[in-house]
């Protein structure tokens, strides 16, 4: 039997991201993958990481959820194997299963049939981006003896990725923002480090503002996600820095 076309498999990708079916959004975009072609344009790109954070955010929600209620039931409990506490864990580990194959299957998938044929420049900050953050949701939830495991993968492609993005991208392109911004939020949540997080912040926001001073700021898409990811560092900028006053 022959392969669905390029342009269907676009098609029914696009069609199942409207009906929030992310399953099989990425299976439409492993196929152009595997059996057509490993550069991907960037709407199908973009379809892929799209659904890939749709899946995760859904699962950290989850796994979220269910470690507060076994906190909840462990801190009530005198008998640390009560059934309940027992049949919260269980669904606990179920979820980080499931988090951690999903994780895993992208984070193959860029190192073996993305990564090695992007093109330098966005393409490739794009991707080594993604492979950071993939890293950094398997450190936030992995058990201890793992954890670091995950946490020193995510430093390593995050720091690969904004080399890449410093050499190539402009200060105000939305990728390179984009990066920053999940890279300040690694040092903070995985690192415990407010001020490595505020450094790289402030100096992503400090350096696009300096661009964008003095120019006639174009209303494109691109310069409104730009935009909005300013707003975000700022934010999470004033929110850390508040911490470190309190933690003083």
């Amino acid at each position: 039997m022959a392969h669905p076309s390029r342009e269907q498999c676009l098609y029914i990708a696009e069609l199942a991201g409207e009906a929030e079916r992310f399953d099989d959004v990425v299976t439409q975009i492993k196929t152009i993958i595997m059996n057509i072609d490993q550069r991907l344009a960037l709407e199908e790109r973009n379809l892929l990481s799209v659904a890939y954070k749709n899946i995760t955010n859904n699962l950290r929600a989850s796994w979220r959820i269910v470690d507060t209620l076994e906190k909840v039931q462990a801190a009530r409990s005198k008998n640390a194997a009560s059934r309940q506490l027992q049949l919260i864990r269980h669904q606990r580990e179920i979820i980080e299963k499931e988090l951690t194959n999903v994780c895993k299957d992208i984070v193959e998938l860029l190192d073996k049939q993305l990564l090695p044929y992007a093109q330098t420049g966005e393409e490739q900050v794009f991707y080594s981006k993604m492979k950071g953050d993939y890293y950094r949701y398997l450190a936030e939830f992995a058990q201890k003896h793992e954890r670091e495991k995950f946490g020193d993968y995510s430093l390593n492609a995050y720091k690969i990725a904004y080399q890449r993005a410093v050499t190539t991208l402009d200060p105000v392109h939305p990728t390179r923002l984009g990066l920053a911004l999940n890279f300040s939020v690694f040092y903070h949540d995985v690192r415990k480090s407010p001020e490595r997080a505020c450094f790289v912040a402030k100096s992503a926001f400090d350096d696009a503002i300096s661009v964008l001073e003095g120019t006639d700021p174009s209303q494109s898409a691109a310069f409104r996600d730009s935009l909005m990811i300013l707003q975000l560092l700022k934010d999470d900028l004033l929110l850390w820095a508040d911490e470190m006053k309190e933690s003083d």
